[in-house]
């Protein structure tokens, strides 16, 4: 939220020695402190050469209650649940379910939720830690091309695109290291840049007599350069679309908590907590089918 405080100082004016009046001056200092949101996240200190951003920080605070979570209910799983482990043992089918509709097998739903279960976790608590008291509001001020600016000290992690593209980035690249270890890097690589369709392009036109491979495999090789373009494309479509909906977010409760400091943000944060856990889930399900797709495609084609 856009801040501005102007600082005013006028001095009275002036008696000489002689008990002659001085001309009135009027000194004017003009100090602004603002702070307005920015597409990146702003430093807050350094270990070494390496910069640790409020965004950063944020991301930290939730990995380590991730930990510390996971450890309290590990220690207190038993074979018979009760009390919250009957909660989570609920939820928990209720994701594999889930994750069932999508990937068509137990099996490949058992080896996706390692990787789609936590992402969907981590991404939920940094959308909801923007929202939390402080986040924002707490910081410090730094002086900056000749005024001072507000520098808050923790930043929702996902309202910040370098986070969310490194999200984005590792779903991406995750799906295609599981798509070459279930069939083969020569079977991967082909799919984009399908180079068998060219070494077969003689057998079929002189042995089979399939003449309209001339034409149906330079195609072939060219969809798959537009699906190799399509990766680059899936990056940004999760990335722009977590960073957009939490940064729009958190502006927009800052701008309500300006005008109506009182009640009427209130509804805007439970909105807020609903889209966090929508854009979380949309998130994780889509990384979700680029895995299954990733891994299963390739075997219908291997196969026909």
């Amino acid at each position: 939220m856009a801040e501005l405080a102007k600082i005013t100082i006028q001095e009275s004016p002036n008696v000489n020695a002689g008990g002659e009046a001085a001309n009135a001056q009027e000194v004017q200092a003009n100090e602004e402190l603002s702070h307005t949101p920015t597409l990146f996240a702003e430093p807050v200190f350094h270990i070494g050469t390496f910069t640790v951003t409020n965004a950063l920080l944020n991301s930290w605070i939730v990995v380590f209650a991730i930990v510390i979570i996971s450890f309290f209910i590990r220690r207190k799983i038993s074979i018979i649940p009760k009390g919250l482990q009957n909660f989570f043992e609920i939820v928990l089918e209720g994701a594999l379910n889930m994750v069932d509709s999508v990937t068509g097998a137990r099996e490949k739903t058992m080896r996706f939720m390692p990787v789609v279960l936590p992402l969907f976790i981590f991404i939920l608590l940094n959308n909801w830690l923007g929202i939390f008291p402080g986040v924002g509001s707490i910081g410090f001020i730094e002086q900056s091309e000749g005024h001072k600016v507000f520098v808050p000290l923790f930043r929702g992690a996902t309202a910040d695109l370098n986070t969310t593209l490194a999200l984005a980035l590792m779903a991406v690249v995750l799906s295609h290291i599981f798509g070459v270890v279930s069939t083969s890097a020569w079977s991967h690589f082909n799919k984009f840049i399908n180079v068998k369709l060219f070494l077969e392009l003689p057998k079929k036109i002189f042995k089979e007599k399939e003449y309209t491979a001339i034409f149906t495999n330079p195609i072939q090789f060219f969809v798959g350069i537009i699906e190799l373009i399509g990766e680059f494309s899936k990056v940004a479509s999760l990335s722009f679309r977590l960073f957009g909906n939490i940064f729009a977010g958190e502006v927009l409760l800052g701008a309500m908590a300006a005008i109506f400091a009182y009640v009427v943000p209130i509804p805007f944060m439970f909105f807020e907590i609903i889209v966090g856990i929508v854009q979380a889930l949309i998130f994780a399900m889509l990384t979700l089918v680029f895995l299954t797709v990733m891994s299963t495609k390739h075997d219908g084609h291997e196969a026909h």
